[in-house]
C-alpha cells in the first residue's frame, strides 16, 4: 500500500518527506516520534452510518475534540458509529492503527466520504501515515487537497470547533 501511494504522489509531482518509526496505533503512541516532524499531525476515524450503507473518514487535528452528536447533526441526524475492522479492510485496505486519508486510493468505487476538519485549512504542512503505521508522511496541505481531488472520493469540510 505504501508503494502504491508513493507512486501516485510521484506521478502527481507532489513532494513529500517520510520519517520512519516503530509501529504506532494511537496519537499518544506517535507523539514521541513526531517531535522533529513539522506540520499538523492528525487523527483519523473510520465510521459508518446506522445501516452500514455509507462510510465516512473523519480527519481532525490530533488534539481536536470530536463529537458524534455534532457529526450526526452535520449529516442530517444520520447516526454514525465506528466501522468494523472488516469494513476498514474492505473499503480502504487498511488495518486499525494505520487509518489515513491516503487509503482512499484503494476505494476505487469512491464509496467513502472524507470529512475534513475546517481548521486543517490553516495548516501549511500536514502529516499522515503512508497507509501503514510505521512511518509519518509530510506534505503541504495544498498538495494534500490536490491528491484528494485526483482520487475522486467526495470530501468536504466540517467545523468541529
Amino acid at each position: 500500500m505504501r508503494k502504491q501511494l508513493l507512486e501516485q504522489l510521484n506521478s502527481l509531482n507532489i513532494p513529500y518527506s517520510i520519517k520512519e518509526h516503530p509501529p504506532v496505533s494511537t496519537v499518544d503512541e506517535a507523539r514521541e516520534h513526531w517531535k522533529d516532524v513539522p506540520g499538523t499531525h492528525c487523527k483519523n476515524l473510520f465510521l459508518r452510518d446506522k445501516r452500514g450503507k455509507q462510510h465516512y473518514l473523519v480527519v481532525l487535528e490530533k488534539d481536536a475534540p470530536f463529537s458524534f452528536q455534532q457529526l450526526n447533526d452535520f449529516l442530517g441526524n444520520e447516526k454514525v458509529s465506528f466501522a468494523s475492522e472488516r469494513r476498514l479492510m474492505k473499503y480502504l485496505q487498511l488495518t486499525p492503527g494505520s487509518v489515513t486519508p491516503f487509503g482512499v486510493i484503494s476505494d476505487t468505487e469512491n464509496h467513502v466520504i472524507v470529512l475534513l476538519d475546517q481548521a486543517l485549512k490553516n495548516s501549511e504542512l500536514i502529516n499522515f501515515h503512508p497507509n501503514e503505521n510505521t512511518a509519518t508522511l509530510t506534505l503541504s496541505f495544498t498538495d494534500f487537497e490536490q491528491f484528494m481531488k485526483r482520487c475522486g472520493n467526495s470530501f468536504q469540510y466540517i467545523d468541529f470547533s
